[in-house]
């Protein structure tokens, strides 16, 4: 039996990271957890978002029964478990010692991007809530557990060359490429959360990579300064891009 591989993808919200659930999600041996420490984030948080009753009711806010459940075995015939971990949803005294099993990776998104998309679903817009100084706590974090820098992809970059970013990333992870990374029937997917109907109408519809991204969003007001805040993380991990 092929050991299993475990591997947590850390994004911030609006970063494509539900597309790359998707793409790693259409290979056969692997299997998808979609935002395992919603739950347990929003009570922690004392956060309110939309579908806050289906998602209290979908998974456990117990940041320690989440953690268990990264481990459990996996469905019969996987062999790779492909976790979306929300960096934003991570809070400092949530457990991680789940994570010395795992290989980790950081899926960046340029923040104008990320703000003027985040703010399309959600009416209040901070540093903290795009996931940025959190994704540069995590990374450094991963980086001092297993004495290795974790491989970064960019969104932008994956969407001008899906195969060829996908192929390096999927080296880095010393994990075998599959074509079938690059398409998906669209859709729901049973790996979807319970918020899904809020945030995944274009991944719904897709059946793989879209476009080149275009001309970035110009930026004004609170939300510039934010973004300026926000670019300095993004330069620094993007120099660990793979």
């Amino acid at each position: 039996m092929s050991p299993v591989r475990r591997i947590a993808m850390w994004s911030g919200p609006r970063n494509m990271s539900t597309t790359m659930m998707r793409c790693f999600g259409a290979r056969a041996d692997c299997a998808a957890l979609d935002e395992p420490f919603y739950a347990a984030w929003l009570v922690a948080a004392g956060q309110t978002h939309p579908m806050q009753a289906e998602i209290l009711a979908s998974q456990s806010d117990d940041p320690r029964r989440v953690s268990e459940r990264l481990l459990a075995p996996l469905p019969d015939g996987k062999t790779v478990q492909y976790q979306k971990q929300m960096t934003h949803h991570m809070m400092p005294d949530f457990p991680l010692d789940w994570a010395a099993q795992c290989d980790h990776a950081f899926l960046i998104r340029h923040p104008a991007r990320v703000i003027a998309s985040y703010a399309k679903k959600m009416d209040d817009v901070s540093l903290e809530a795009i996931g940025f100084p959190q994704q540069a706590r995590l990374f450094d974090d991963m980086r001092a557990r297993t004495g290795k820098v974790p491989p970064v992809v960019d969104s932008d970059r994956i969407l001008e060359d899906p195969r060829n970013v996908l192929t390096r990333l999927c080296a880095a992870l010393d994990l075998a490429w599959d074509e079938a990374m690059l398409a998906w029937t669209p859709g729901p997917k049973p790996e979807d959360g319970a918020w899904a109907p809020h945030w995944y109408d274009a991944v719904w519809t897709s059946e793989g990579f879209g476009a080149e991204a275009g001309p970035l969003p110009v930026l004004s007001g609170e939300v510039a300064d934010i973004e300026k805040e926000a670019l300095a993380i993004y330069e620094r991990l993007l120099e660990c891009h793979v």
